[in-house]
């Protein structure tokens, strides 16, 4: 995942001009050496104790891309430092833990927010706009379906809960941020499917209910093969006067009605707007420039943790609903 952040920000010259990388640290030095290389990094500190590296090297940001497990106590340490922190998703591994980093940057006075890059992409930001306008009506429906057999050994396949917790949480973040309400309660089944090469959880459906009376539905699956789905799940947002499909992708279609007779009512295409800003259409690179931008004008990042830890919750009242089988309230 570090590549990834490194190369969002080598790629974007915005970011190459507010953002100077002065220290790698990994728990295996080797790991970090081979980045630097890869990415031409001079000068940089390369440790495999963060304290360390924090103390010699003074940044303003610490980028925590750690395995969750790893977060409570590198998020705290980069505060100790004064250093306002970045993390990957997930915040935390518990909700519990998730308040205490809300807390731990409170007293801190420092920033802390979270990589919901999936939340920065052009069709998100579409869907949003449209939505805002009002094409639909009033919004009454989001479902999403994400289906795909990733092979990714490591961590992940032996992880609890790992289709909700290490990726639905990007289409939770979505679903909320488009439909701007918030979530209230969930119904959730999770299963490992047979023939699964993860330990636990690779399949989840969940009903969430949120405010205003919108319904959220996700049916997911990291085991699915045959058929992929695109990453950032296929779409259907239903309204009071009108329906939108998004493949995830490039296909988008939303259609309105015409007249108020008949049993089935003739449709009427409608037109996706753009990005109200297109800066905030490039994954990793909009979240860190969004970061950078809150700490220079003292405000707040759009996934700070105060509010990406909405998200988290949902993903642990579906685990915890899954676990009971009942209804949990967020």
């Amino acid at each position: 995942m570090a590549r990834g952040w490194v190369r969002a920000i080598a790629a974007t010259p915005d970011l190459r001009s507010q953002i100077r990388l002065v220290g790698l640290v990994d728990v295996k030095p080797e790991v970090a050496t081979a980045l630097a290389a890869e990415f031409d990094l001079k000068d940089v500190v390369i440790g495999s104790d963060l304290d360390a590296v924090l103390a010699e090297t003074k940044p303003d940001i610490l980028f925590d891309v750690v395995v969750p497990a790893a977060r409570r106590e590198v998020v705290a340490t980069g505060f100790r430092h004064g250093c306002h922190v970045l993390s990957e998703k997930p915040m935390a591994t518990s909700i519990e833990a998730g308040r205490e980093l809300v807390r731990l940057a409170d007293e801190a006075g420092k920033l802390h927010a979270v990589v919901q890059n999936r939340r920065f992409i052009s069709g998100v930001r579409r869907i949003r706009r449209f939505v805002e306008e009002g094409a639909l009506g009033e919004l009454t429906g989001i479902h999403c379906d994400f289906f795909i057999g990733a092979h990714f050994g490591g961590f992940r396949e032996e992880m609890d809960h790992v289709l909700l917790l290490d990726m639905a949480i990007h289409t939770f973040d979505a679903a909320r941020f488009i439909a701007d309400k918030k979530p209230i309660a969930v119904y959730c089944h999770e299963e490992n499917p047979r023939g699964s090469w993860y330990r636990h959880g690779a399949a989840a459906m969940a009903i969430f209910e949120l405010s205003d009376k919108v319904t959220f539905t996700y049916r997911g699956s990291w085991c699915a093969e045959g058929a992929n789905t695109s990453w950032e799940s296929a779409w259907r947002i239903t309204g009071t006067r009108g329906t939108l499909l998004w493949d995830g992708a490039e296909s988008f279609r939303a259609h309105t009605v015409s007249g108020g007779d008949g049993f089935l009512r003739e449709p009427l295409p409608l037109e996706i707007p753009e990005p109200a800003d297109p800066r905030q259409t490039h994954g990793h690179a909009s979240v860190i420039a969004d970061f950078v931008a809150a700490i220079r004008s003292g405000q707040k990042p759009e996934t700070a943790s105060d509010d990406n830890i909405n998200s988290l919750a949902m993903v642990f009242a579906a685990i915890e609903s899954a676990r009971t089988r009942q209804r949990v309230t967020i």
